[in-house]
């Protein structure tokens, strides 16, 4: 017979050997620019290899002896009531981590962990960047064991289910979404990406003692292109600018390839299924992530999508938690998909789709007079303010005066444009919220699930009547802007007796 759940694991465990040569290649990476350095100082000398050489494989040595002494003093321990790491090879610190405190508990594999076997561990305490707790690198299956340790002992969920459920084994896993190949590439179509240009100039400027000149020297780039480019000029006007469109279309092609890659190496057999435990969903090519969501612990939902995927007819969906999701506050659930697609996740999560026969409400006509002045004041103002001083160089003109006015008005008119899609309603059971034009995006929240309801009033706001109303949500903000005094009340009112009025030790 098998040992409970619950019973503690009072030896203290190590993480898995292999994941040594993992560590020793991570800390050999950042000793490759200090190669690259010395390569480039030694160049000119003969035997610049036997210095380049030695100095790599002292490098490597300290890597392996640093990556190992951690190895060696790093300790876990899964205990009745907590998750115990200890670490330090010098300073020792020693981390407790209670049940009640983890969000969420996550398995990611980079490239080289795959080929190992191996998974690193991440525990969601809601807190983010460096409080998190991460066990690098433990065998799939410990951690996967680890996972559903975690959670059984987080929602006593041996106690609740007793004998009942020993041998009926859980139900299969339901596919709410997946993304195929095709569908993949098209979602990369659309995620249009210049960073690589981006990354290759930070490489350029971090580099550029290697290269044989300045490439941010204008005049050089002119005298090398003097003899093998003074073909160009002679051409004359038009192929010049068939270059220069070939040239944008190369950006072009670059920045769409960009996207495409990013996209399939994140996204790569993207499932997420409804499993007994949560949500769980699965995605990448070199880097593969396994992210289990309990269902009662999805706060929000929020609908997005861009300027031309709307056109057709593509969206996305995520889900708004204390846990994060790779820095983001959200999970992405459904990253690319048609409207009716999102409707069975949403209904597994416990909310309802927002629809267009809801009692949408805008924002208060005064906030937006305020809205447009105040853009308006602030563009012109800077303007002005620009032109005042090329006036006492000599170097601005009497039409220039037009600037701030031709900035003003636009900024106004556009802020006063976007009033039309700044709508919010409230159901018996949930609050929406709509925003934006270019790219719409409706946040959904629970009534229940709300932590406080705050009215927020600036000087403008007293004298104007109206008020921004921010509600409290676990993993997200929500906020109702520029809305009546009275309205912002009856909905203060009507979420708190939502909150009040439910016995929340009944909630699964």
């Amino acid at each position: 017979m098998s040992e409970p759940v619950d019973t503690p694991e009072p030896d203290e465990r190590r993480t898995e050997p292999a994941g040594l040569v993992l560590s020793a290649i991570s800390g050999l990476r950042q000793t490759i620019p200090a190669v690259i350095a010395m390569v480039f100082v030694l160049r000119d000398q003969g035997h610049w290899l036997l210095a380049a050489v030695p100095l790599a494989l002292v490098l490597l040595g300290a890597s392996v002896l640093v990556a190992w002494l951690q190895w060696h003093r790093l300790t876990y321990r899964v205990g009745a009531e907590d998750i115990r790491v200890e670490s330090g090879v010098l300073s020792r610190a020693a981390r407790s981590v209670p049940y009640e405190r983890i969000q969420d508990v996550s398995l990611e594999q980079g490239p080289l962990a795959r080929l190992f076997g191996l998974v690193e561990v991440r525990f969601e305490t809601g807190a983010g960047g460096k409080d998190e707790l991460k066990l690098a690198y433990l065998m799939e299956a410990e951690g996967e064991r680890l996972r559903e340790v975690v959670r059984e002992r987080k929602d006593d969920a041996a106690a609740e289910a007793g004998d009942a459920e020993a041998g009926a084994g859980e139900p299969a896993a339901e596919v709410l979404f997946a993304m195929a190949p095709r569908r993949l590439v098209t979602f990369g179509l659309f995620e249009f990406s210049l960073a690589v240009v981006a990354v290759v100039a930070g490489a350029v400027q971090q580099f550029d003692f290697i290269l044989p000149f300045d490439p941010w020297d204008f005049d050089e780039w002119q005298e090398r292109l003097a003899g093998p480019g003074s073909w160009l000029s002679g051409l004359g006007r038009t192929a010049q600018i068939v270059g220069g469109i070939i040239a944008a279309g190369s950006l072009l092609l670059l920045g769409f390839a960009t996207g495409l890659v990013r996209t399939v190496l994140r996204d790569w057999g993207f499932t997420l299924e409804r499993t007994a435990k949560g949500f769980r969903r699965r995605r990448g090519l070199l880097t593969r992530t396994d992210v289990v969501m309990p269902a009662h612990r999805v706060q929000a939902l929020a609908f997005g999508t861009g300027i031309l995927r709307r056109r057709f007819g593509w969206h996305g969906l995520k889900f708004v938690s204390l846990a994060q999701d790779a820095g983001a506050s959200s999970h992405d659930v459904a990253p690319f998909a048609r409207w009716h697609e999102l409707e069975p996740i949403a209904r597994a999560a416990g909310f309802a789709m927002p629809t267009e026969d809801l009692d949408w409400h805008r924002a208060g006509a005064r906030y937006r007079i305020d809205s447009a002045l105040l853009a308006g004041v602030i563009a012109g103002g800077i303007a002005l303010a620009v032109l005042v001083a090329l006036s006492a160089t000599g170097a601005a003109s009497p039409l220039l005066a037009l600037i701030p006015l031709a900035i003003a008005l636009p900024l106004a008119a556009w802020q006063w444009f976007l009033w039309r899609f700044e709508r919010h309603t409230l159901d018996e059971a949930q609050v929406y919220a709509r925003h934006g034009w270019l790219a719409p995006r409706t946040d959904v929240a629970s009534r229940v699930k709300l932590h406080s309801a705050e009215i927020a009033q600036g000087p403008i706001a007293r004298r104007r009547g109206y008020a921004t109303l921010h509600l409290g949500l676990a993993g997200g903000k929500l906020a109702i802007e520029g809305i009546p005094l009275a309205r912002a009340q009856e909905l203060r009112a009507a979420i708190l007796h939502s909150i009040t009025a439910q016995d929340f030790s009944r909630i699964n």
